[in-house]
Parts: structure tokens; sequence; C-alpha cells
């Protein structure tokens, strides 16, 4: 040994028979290959160690043979608790099957754990698991009957119902970095991902464990940035250089500068999806897209809305994430998933989930596997196939508004778009809207309670979730609801008013998001409900530049308003809308004088508390009551 320097071998012939091992990883982001083929190679040769626990948060594999799919036999497991497991089959099959006792938590709980276990905490209270599988009044996470230890519990802390996840001591730490100087201090500039390197080294070394860090390159002691040092070497006891092909940045790239932040990509010469059903419940999603507003994507169908949104130039208009703690650019799909070109910023996963569990998010795309008539959603388990839930718990249930993507049926579906109607050409085997899904992933009955809107895009459709139910609203130019939808459903949904998707979504063409934002005018921005006596002002994208546009929306407002002097209730909407400085006291007087003469209410929507306040503060200035809210500024008349 060379400082801390150890071969694979050497570095894991520390790990005993019953010990707690967590791993790094996202499906092949940061997954330490090189320490898992020594392992296996140790055990196979000499039967140790045996009867290991296994902690990942995010499956570490390829669905096939990498990552901890490696680790996957009899006598060396004898206990996983994973975030997903879809990406593992071969350790998901031993759980299944009951060889091995086993637990599926929330991704993030697991994520955040690492950082409680660290800090010499009991657990975690959280709202995130309520009324799924992983309530202990269900499963409590557990996978098969051969798991009996609770590792949730339910409590009541002020009169609510909170989760309690308990932790638990980590005997080795399993990591990864990019470079390591030869007394363990690691940077991480060549991962795509940060994960939780730096608390999961925290909570080995606090547990009296061993940390163990595979690296692809060594620098002289000394010569680390300080600042880029990741893992630091007073928590590391072996760091071992893998062979390059144990080290690759994701399973389908040997390396990305984009993905990094050393360069990046150009955008515009990304390929275009085909028009096919993913595209097409892609694009419907897209539609729904909030200006301004931070967005995650799920993997599978939701992958697409990304290359859409990149399509459609949308990509500056919003901020796009992935749970592994990415934040801007686009996020990738497929075995690249977790990785994202251009990202703006790349930080700690258990940090992402804070975010995530606080409700940071403005919208959420998830797939969807199965949905029943109120509106549950399953994507863990179907049968013996046992995926796991990942982070589709935590983002679920606090996004503020939800987007639920898949087909309506699989296995074998076939369709075709002609003449801008969609054909379907053969339809899947499998029902996915049943009357009652196998496992809970997401609770609809919990996010009717909460009020959070919920819609449910298919090729072919789109329901929403209602207090009645799931409620059919669209329906595909081409499709018929009596033959080709509710044939196909276990259910029937709730029906009112049906209209027909978006034409444009089954055009060839770009759809036009980006002008409809950005270059409508104010006469198709303003729109009034006489029934109501409601004015409806979409300002999202829209620029105030010329004291002719003030004038203009002076004249329509009066307009519509006319002969209604005090009656009117008015909403306004103004995510990424922007007004010229010099016209800024004209504006505030503006708006003032049309809602004194106008208006019974006034709501101001934006996310930007900021903008809330200077709006609060500047109609105060102008005599008008004001209430400044989460996401609003309330006016009345008194």
């Amino acid at each position: 040994m060379q400082g801390k320097l150890a071969s694979a071998d050497d570095a894991v012939s520390v790990i005993r028979d019953g010990d707690t091992v967590c791993i790094s990883g996202f499906v092949g982001v940061g997954t330490p290959d090189e320490l898992l083929i020594a392992l296996e190679k140790r055990f196979l040769e000499t039967g140790h160690p045996r009867d290991l626990t296994l902690v990942f948060a995010a499956a570490p594999g390829d669905g096939k043979d990498r990552g901890l799919n490696r680790l996957a036999h009899p006598g060396l497991v004898i206990r996983g608790i994973g975030g997903h497991w879809s990406l593992v089959p071969k350790l998901a099959k031993m759980a299944v099957e009951g060889e091995i006792e086993a637990y599926n938590l929330p991704l993030g709980v697991v994520s955040q754990l690492y950082r409680e276990i660290a800090g010499g905490k009991p657990g975690i209270h959280s709202k995130v698991g309520l009324r799924t599988f992983v309530d202990p009044r269900q499963q409590g996470g557990k996978i098969n009957d051969h798991t009996t230890e609770d590792l949730v519990e339910l409590q009541q802390i002020g009169g609510e119902d909170w989760l309690f996840y308990k932790t638990f001591p980590i005997d080795v730490a399993l990591l990864r970095a990019t470079t390591g100087d030869t007394m363990g201090n690691a940077t991480m500039e060549r991962e795509a991902l940060k994960l939780d390197a730096t608390t999961a080294a925290m909570a080995a070394h606090n547990s009296d464990g061993v940390v163990i860090v595979q690296v692809e390159r060594t620098a002289i002691h000394g010569s680390l940035s300080p600042k880029r040092v990741m893992i630091p070497g007073a928590l590391v006891d072996a760091m071992v250089i893998s062979k390059p092909e144990n080290h690759l940045q994701t399973y389908a790239t040997p390396y990305n500068h984009a993905y990094s932040g050393e360069l990046r990509h150009p955008l515009d010469r990304m390929p275009v999806m085909a028009l096919n059903e993913r595209k097409i419940i892609a694009r419907r999603a897209a539609f729904e897209l909030p200006v301004g507003g931070v967005v995650n994507l799920g993997i599978g169908v939701p992958e697409g809305v990304a290359a859409v949104a990149a399509e459609e130039g949308m990509l500056d208009c919003l901020t796009l994430t992935a749970e592994p703690g990415v934040i801007g650019g686009m996020p990738q799909g497929g075995l690249n998933f977790g990785a994202a070109l251009n990202p703006d910023a790349i930080i700690p996963q258990n940090t992402q989930f804070d975010f995530y569990d606080g409700g940071g998010l403005d919208m959420a795309c998830l797939g969807m596997a199965q949905t029943d008539r109120i509106g549950n959603v399953n994507v863990s388990k179907f049968g013996q196939r046992f995926a796991g839930a990942g982070g589709f718990i935590n983002i679920s249930q606090n996004a503020s508004r939800l987007v639920l993507a898949g087909t309506l049926t699989a296995g074998g579906l076939k369709v075709a778009v002609e003449d801008s109607e969609l054909h379907i050409l053969q339809e899947g085997k499998v029902q996915k809207f049943v009357p009652q899904v196998e496992q809970i992933t997401f609770s609809g009955e919990l996010a009717a309670e909460t009020g959070q809107p919920v819609l449910y895009v298919t090729e072919r459709c789109v329901f929403r979730a209602s207090k009645d139910g799931l409620e059919l609203i669209e329906v595909a130019p081409g499709v018929e609801i009596e033959r080709d939808i509710l044939p196909n459903m276990g259910f029937v949904p709730v029906i009112k008013s049906v209209r027909q998707m978006d034409p444009r979504i089954f055009l060839e063409q770009p759809m036009g998001i980006r002008a409809d934002i950005f270059d409508a005018t104010l006469e198709d921005r303003i729109r009034f409900d006489a029934q109501a006596n409601r004015l409806n002002v979409n300002f999202r994208g829209y620029r105030m530049a010329t004291p002719s546009q003030l004038t203009e929306l002076q004249e329509i407002v009066a307009r519509h308003c006319a002969g209604r002097e005090g009656q009117v209730d008015c909403t306004v909407w103004y995510d990424g809308f922007s007004l010229d400085p010099a016209l800024e006291s004209a504006y505030q007087d503006a708006i003032a004088e049309l809602e004194k003469r106008y208006y019974r209410s006034a709501v101001r929507l934006t996310r930007s508390p900021f903008l809330r306040l200077r709006f609060g503060a500047e109609l105060a200035k102008r005599d008008l009551s004001t209430r400044v809210g989460r996401s609003a500024v309330v006016t009345e008349r008194r």
C-alpha cells in the first residue's frame, strides 16, 4: 500500500460475514463495479463474506449482469434495503421468491437516511409513503412474508399521521469518485452525479465502519483543490484504482463532457423523436410544462418530454431536474438515466430530495403502469415482476402538479398517425386501467384530500382526478370512446364534457408551444366569462415594453368590463412576465385604476415570491388592500 491505495481484492477482504454494506450508484452512474467484481470473486472462491445486508438508494445495475446483479448469489446476501430494484433483477428475483429479506423504501428516504445515520439520529419523520405500500397499515415496505422486522412505524405528531423510518449502522460503504490522492481525498469532476458520496462515507465512518472508494486515477497528496473534494480522506480507509472498463461514466456512455459539466453540448443537434405513441404522450404532457417552473421527469415514457421540450425550444423557459441531483439542462433516458446534458447544477441526491419533499417541484411527469378507478397508481410490483418505487413516491406525492404518462394498454400495442388522426392498428394484450391496482405506489385518495391536480395522459385520451373518480376529459382525433377506450379499461370512468386533444400533437412538425407562450397577442391573452363574471388574463411569458401595450391593455379590459363596475372577479397569471423598468410606475397605476373601477376581487398568481411582494407593496401604495400568500396576491373590494 502507498498511503491508502489498495488493490480491489485487499480492500474487500475486510468485509465480514453479516455486515451491512451500502453501495453507491444510480443505474451505472457512480456504481463501483471494480469493487463489486472483487467482492463477488472473493465469495465464489472462499464462500465469504456471507449473509450481507445490502443498502442502496437507486438500483446500481444495468438490468442484466452488472452492478448489484453480481452479488445475487445464495448465501452472499441475506437482506436487501433498496429504493429501486428494477435494474437489479437478479437480486429482485431473490427478494420476490423469499430467498432474502427485502424492503422497498422510497429512494429519497434511503438517501436521507445516510445523513441521519451519520448524525447519530434514530430515524426520519416523513409524510412520504403515507397511504402507499410503504405505510405499515399496508405492507410497511416489506417485499415478502419472510421479511418481518418493522423498519417503518406510523406515528402521530400534532394530530397528524407521520411515517418514522428507522436508522441502522452501516458497516461498509462502497463508493465511487474520479480522482483520489494517496491519503484518500476524492474528487468527482468526471462523474455525472454526486449522489450520496459524502453522507454515505460519514454514515459508515461514524458507525465505526469501513469506507472504500473506487477511483479512475490518482494524484499526489495536496494537489487536489479542497473545494472539489467530495469525500475527505479522513473518512476513507482504502482507495482502489479501477480498470477503465469498470469505471464508465454511465453504462451507455464511457464519457460525455456535457454530463459532467466540463463543456456544453449543442442541443439543436439532438435527434427528433419519431411520431409514435411515446411522442404523442410526451407532446400532450409538454402542454402542461410551467413557464419558469421546476419540473421532474421520470423514467420511461416521461423521458420523451425532455426531447419534446428541446424540439419546441422550451428548455430555456423552465428548469428540468432528475432525482439524483441534476438541475437544468436536458435529462437523459435509458442507461444514461440520471445524467443530464448541460446541467446548470449537480447537487447531492439527498439535498435534491429535501427540495422535492418540501414542495419545490412545480410539476412532475412520471410513468404509470397500473391505474384504478380512484386514481391509485402502481409502478412497483406486477405479479412476480418487482421493480420497486424508486423516487416515484417522494416525487408524485409532493409535486404541486402531477402528470402521469403511459399507454392505455401494453403488450403489443401498435398505433399509426394518418391524416392527423390516431389509429389503433393492434391493441395491447394487457389492460393498464384496472378495477384495483396490485400495489399502491401513488395514492389517488390522498391526492384528492390534499387537492393535488393530477392528469393521466395516454396516447388516445386524457383523464383527470376528480372527487367522483377518474374522469375522461380528452380524446384523440380518430379515436372513439365506445370502440377504442371503454372496452380496454377495467372500469367505466366518469364522463361529462369531453373535448378533442390538441390536433397539433398529431402533426409531424413542431407544435409551436413557445409561440403560444411568448408571441400571443393581448387580445388572445384576455378572456371574459360573462356567465361567471370573471376576467382571465394570461400574462405567462408576456413582455410589456411600450406605452402602447399598456394603453391596449386598458382598452381591452374596459371593453370587457364596461357596465359591470365593481362586479368583476379577475385572475391574472404572471409566470414568465417581464416589464420594461421605464413602464413600472405607469403599469402599477393602470392596474390599480382598473381594479378600483371594475374588480370585486383580483387574484394575481406567480411562483415568484419577489414578484408577489413587489405587487403587494405597489398596490398597497395605491390604496388597495392586499393579501400576499404562498402563490398569489389577492385584493378584494370592501
